[in-house]
Order: structure tokens, then sequence, then C-alpha cells
């Protein structure tokens, strides 16, 4: 290791660690993480009797310093923000928040990583104005563009909220960006009985909204939100977007069915109505905690569209990827080049994707796998393509509530790009390991491996690897 690298680790190490061990001594215990949405989810971390002292003067109870760390949850139906948002995956049907009035309340959350990455190729050059168009451009150590996302959420009535969530700083767009706006309705704004008893168990959703296929988004990073995601990157094929439509879900004694249609594009248009058509999603699924300390989820999802202008399930992410530059050519910016490492398939036109995610969280253990599947093409092409996306994450929290973790992510995908006629591969390889300083602080490292198969000699990904460490610090509250 040369003093340079040695120095630059170091520092990055050291800043991470020092805020974490500035705000870590503020608190002694942390409350536990990673339940059921119903119990993890809902909770306004209010003290308990035990919990509390009184005041000698006043009698009074008084909070404990631990409960003290935790942000009281003011909104109906939300997924916290920090350590008690782990493993909540849809915003919880059932809660104890009581409706005290209309509320507007602020939320926030910042990332920053400092990257040790290198990389290769074994690819052929290719000129272009006296330019090797495959040389990858020289990259070293040194911190990632900060990124920081802004919440507002507004309780508009019993059950009845607005969510919308601002880029304020990303790779790909560093000027202010929103990201979505939506209602959300667990409660009927009609005071009938039978409107009554049907939102007893139906959640609708109607907006501009981070769609819900699969269970990954919601263990993944977006932007400046990335508390919940226990590696640094995301999923090669990283299946997130936004679209304007709306979610209709049943949920009862753990079973989930939600039914969703949608415009399939990132942007309203009405021009050119002959290139588009309605996209449906579905999902069906189970939720329960089967033993006391084993819980059980299963979920299947589809989502499929006939015809749009530029549909974006697997390149809908205006944030950008983790990886700063890997793989690149010596042209590359962070901003044109913003998704360094993903495998975006260009399925513009017309896709049909479906996905098996199986969650498994016994005691501090935690299984999850990805079982994926697409097929579709753009409007350029006359023939369809598969791809194939297969993923399995093994987490496992100990030490007092579950501060301390350890992961590993097996992520491998394979499938047919434009302009390459045979089938090509991606594989990734994650291990991580952090540490909730606090329930809103998390200082994570990860060390990540990624190549590239069967690419053609004149792709710049021919024998393409990258691999090193990235540390990053994230707050979300």
């Amino acid at each position: 290791m040369t003093s340079s690298l040695r120095l630059h680790t170091i520092t990055a190490a050291l800043l991470i660690a020092g805020t974490a061990v500035t705000a870590g001594a503020q608190s002694t215990v942390l409350a536990s993480a990673g339940t059921r949405t119903d119990t993890a989810a809902t909770s306004s971390a209010a003290p308990t009797a035990a919990a509390t002292k009184r005041d000698s003067a006043t009698d009074a109870p008084k909070p404990s310093a631990a409960s003290l760390l935790y942000r009281p949850i003011e909104l109906q139906h939300v997924r916290p923000a920090d350590q008690r948002g782990l493993n909540v995956f849809e915003a919880p049907k059932d809660d104890q928040v009581p409706f005290t009035g209309m509320k507007l309340v602020w939320g926030g959350a910042f990332t920053q990583q400092f990257q040790g990455l290198r990389h290769q190729n074994t690819s052929a050059p290719k000129l272009v104005a006296g330019v090797d168009q495959n040389q990858l451009i020289n990259v070293g150590n040194g911190f990632n563009n900060a990124v920081a996302n802004l919440d507002l959420g507004v309780q508009l009535a019993p059950g009845i909220r607005i969510a919308m969530t601002t880029y304020a700083s990303a790779r790909h767009h560093q000027e202010t960006w929103v990201k979505d706006g939506y209602f959300l309705m667990d409660a009927s704004p009609i005071d009938n009985p039978i409107l009554n008893d049907i939102m007893k168990v139906v959640t609708l959703r109607v907006g501009h909204f981070e769609i819900n296929y699969g269970d990954q988004h919601f263990r993944r990073t977006d932007n400046g939100n990335s508390l919940h995601n226990p590696f640094v990157g995301n999923m090669l094929m990283d299946a997130f977007t936004t679209e304007i439509g709306a979610e209709a879900y049943a949920r009862k004694n753990g079973f989930l069915a939600m039914a969703g249609i949608t415009a399939g594009e990132v942007h309203g248009q009405v021009t050119a109505p002959e290139k588009r058509a309605p996209t449906f999603l579905g999902k069906l699924g189970y939720d329960g905690q089967v033993l006391d300390n084993l819980r059980f989820r299963l979920t299947g999802s589809v989502y499929s569209t006939a015809h749009t202008a530029n549909n974006t399930l697997y390149s809908g992410d205006r944030a950008g990827s983790r990886y700063y530059d890997v793989l690149e050519n010596v042209a590359s910016n962070e901003t044109s080049n913003a998704w360094s490492g993903n495998v975006r398939p260009g399925m513009s036109d017309n896709i049909r994707a479906m996905v098996l995610n199986p969650f498994i969280k016994f005691g501090g253990l935690e299984l999850f796998g990805n079982i994926e599947s697409a097929k579709g093409k753009s409007a350029s092409e006359t023939v369809d393509r598969t791809w194939k996306q297969n993923a399995g994450d093994v987490v496992y929290r100990f030490a007092p509530h579950e501060k301390l973790f350890v992961g590993a992510r097996y992520n491998t995908t394979n499938g047919t790009l434009v302009g390459i006629p045979n089938n090509v591969s991606v594989n990734r390889t994650q291990l991580a390991g952090g540490w909730f300083v606090t329930p809103a602080l998390l200082a994570k490292l990860e060390w990540v491996t990624q190549e590239y198969k069967d690419f053609p000699v004149n792709d710049i990904r021919n024998g393409g690897k990258f691999n090193g460490f990235m540390i990053e610090g994230a707050v979300a509250f």
C-alpha cells in the first residue's frame, strides 16, 4: 500500500468514525430494530414506565437518555427513517399514532462515501479522433459527491397523508430535483360505516411515486437515504423508478395483495399517444411472525407495459451509482456517466418483468433473495431480449439492540444487450459491516468485486473488473 493510499484511507476512516464516536458518546442503549412493521414502525419512542425517571422537584416523569435519541413519530402509517425502519417494507397499515390535527413534518437524509476502487479491462483499442475510447479513466482514492434528501410529510386527516421527497444533491442531478409526491389513504374521508369497514384492510396510493415492484427497493439506497441498506451499492439491475398512477392494497392477517396502474414513464406526457399504453403492476405475498424470533416474508411481483416512449424500470434512478467512474473511459464525468457499474438492459419500449423475493429473519440473522426475469426491447428493435437476475443477501445483526452488523451479497445478471449478439453476464460480490452509532447515524465499510464476462473485444467491458473498498457515513431522521 502506497503512503498516499494509506493516508487517504486513514483520513476517511477518521472522518467518519470520529463523527460516529462523538455522537455515540451520547447514548448507552439503542432500541431494537428489524421487527415487524406493526411494532417497529409505529412506536413513537415514548419511554416506558420502567425506562423513565422522575424529577425530584416536580415528580414528573423524565424520558430516558436512550429514548431521547429517537424522533417521535408524528405521522400515521409511515416508515421511520431511522433504525426503526429496518426490514419495514410497505408503510404499516396498523399503527398506534393518534390523529391530533393537521401536521407538517420535515425530515432529511445525508450520505457521504470515501471510495478506494481500482479497475481494469482487456479490450482492444478503439480510436476516435486519435483518442482510445476503450482506455479506462484513471481513478484513485477520494471522496464522492455528498448527497442529500429532503422529505416533507403532511397529515391531512385521520389516515390520510401526503409525502414528497426532494433530492437536494445527487451524483446525476446536482441541482435540487423533486423525486416524487403522492397521497396515501388508510381511512375513508367520508364517515360511512361501509367505507370505514373497507378501509380497515384497504390502502390507496395516488400520485407520482416509487412503484412497488419487488421488495428490493425497500432495502436499497435512495440517493441520500442509505440507512436501511446494509451495503453501499445497490443491485446490478436496479429495479427502481417513479411513475404517475395509483396502487390499491388489501392487507389482513399478514397477507398482502396489490394492484396498480401507471403511465409507465418517469415524466407525465400527452404528446405522441400512439407510443404509449398503460402499465400494470401487481404484488401478492405473506409477511408473518411465525415464531417469537422467526419472521417469514414471501412476495411475488409483476410489471407489464406493451408500449412506452421511454420506460425506465431498470434505469429510473436519477441519483446515480455509488461506484464512481468504474469501467468508464477517459471522457467520463460523474453526471453524464452517473450509473457506473450498473447493468441497464435498455427495454424502453415494452417490458414484462417478474420477481420473487423471500425474506427470513431468525434472531439476528437475515436472509433475503431476489429471483428476477425481464423480457422486452427498445423501439428500434424488432425482437424481444431476456435478462435474468439472481441475488442473495446474508446479514447478521448483533451486539445490544443489533447496533452492529456484518453482511454478504452475491448478485449475478445475464442477458443480451443491443449491439452484442451473444449473452453477456456481470457478477458482483459485496462484503460489508456497519455500526449504528445512534438510531439515526450509521457508519459502513464495504469491499466490492465486480466482473464482466463474454463482452466482445471491441467493448470497453471486455475482461472488465473493478474491486476495492468503500467507506460510507449516513444520517437519516
